[in-house]
This record gives C-alpha cells, structure tokens and sequence, in this order.
C-alpha cells in the first residue's frame, strides 16, 4: 500500500505551487492579470504534470517491495523561479529517493521508465481536451499548455545521460528506450508545429 508522509505532503504541495507560478509567469509575459489567469491552468497542466512524473516513480518503486518517498529540492525550485524571471524555466522541484538492500537494472529501469510514460499519457490527455473545447477557452489553454509541457517533461527525462530517468532506461533496455524517447520527440515536434492550433 502506498502512503504519504505529512512531509512528503507539504513538499508535493509546495513544489506543485512553485512550479505552476513560474510557468504561469513566463507564459504570461509579465502581465499580472494575465497571470492570476494562468495560475490554476498551470496548476493543472503543468504542476500536475511534474508531480504526477515523481509520485508514478514512487508508485512502481512500492509496487517492487521498496521505501519511496518524494522531497522537494529548494534550490531546484528557487533556480526554477529565477530563470522564470529571465524568460525560461529550468525545473528540478525534487525527486523520489528509494530505499531497498538492491534494485535490478530491471526495476530501476521500469521505476526510472514510469515518471516519463505518465507525462506521455498526460499529454494526450490534455490534447484530447483541446480538440474538445474551442479555443480560446481555458480548457483550451489547459489542453495546449497541457500538451506542451508533458511532451517536453517526456523527451527531457529520458535523455540517455546522467542522473536522468533515460540513462536508466537505455541501460535496462536500448529498445524500449529508443521507442519512448521516438515517441516523445514525435510529440515535442507535433507541438512545436502546432498542428493542433
């Protein structure tokens, strides 16, 4: 069964926020109202999307026997509120440390594999509610936002180096790998074009 520490709570609370007001800031172009506007759309498409992207790495890591639990990174959010302000955003709220006596190149692959999967699946989620509801609705906006930033969360995490979920996945299995960062890069480009506008 998974659980919540009234910690891990607060950290999902308070990385969900921060990232929503950044993204909400940059999209607004420093417009005050337009941000009060954008404020729970980026809640929804956007922090969602970065929770949901650490707490599905908790899910399967339980699932496997282990001790997961997500903590906020503060000098990831603050770097993440001071690029905003520079035009960009460069997020890292915090991640899902696991405790366990040993993970296979297996598990680690499929725990490391499932924060990206989930933001494939939130994008298409949010492109379904964009050809549902006309533009320029807010469920419009949600949808597009939504998209966009879950396809690029997807490709991002599975670059094959470092400490990102892709390095991971590439050594559990090249070919699952290669088909979820093809499928991740189709949807950046698909975004990217705005085939969808």
């Amino acid at each position: 069964m998974v659980k919540f520490t009234a910690h891990e709570v607060r950290d999902i609370i308070i990385s969900m926020l921060v990232i929503a007001g950044a993204f909400a800031y940059i999209f607004s172009g420093r417009n005050i109202n337009i941000f009060f506007y954008l404020i729970p759309i980026t809640l929804v498409s956007v922090g969602l999307g970065f929770v949901i992207h650490e707490l599905s790495h908790k899910f399967v890591a339980v699932h496997y026997g282990f001790y997961a639990e997500y903590r906020m990174w503060v000098q990831g959010l603050i770097l993440a509120l001071v690029t905003a302000y520079f035009g960009f955003v460069f997020a890292a709220p915090g991640a899902v440390y696991i405790h366990g006596e040993y993970i296979s190149r297996e598990e680690n692959g499929k725990i490391s594999l499932a924060g990206p999967m989930t933001n494939v699946i939130l994008a298409f989620i949010f492109l379904g509610v964009a050809f549902l509801f006309p533009s320029p609705s807010i469920l419009y906006v949600m949808g597009i936002l939504g998209f966009t930033v879950n396809s690029f969360l997807a490709l991002f995490n599975l670059l094959p180096v470092s400490v990102f979920d892709g390095a991971k996945v590439f050594k559990w299995n090249p070919v699952i790998w290669g088909l979820s960062a093809g499928l991740s890069l189709l949807m950046v480009a698909y975004s990217m074009l705005g085939s969808f506008m």
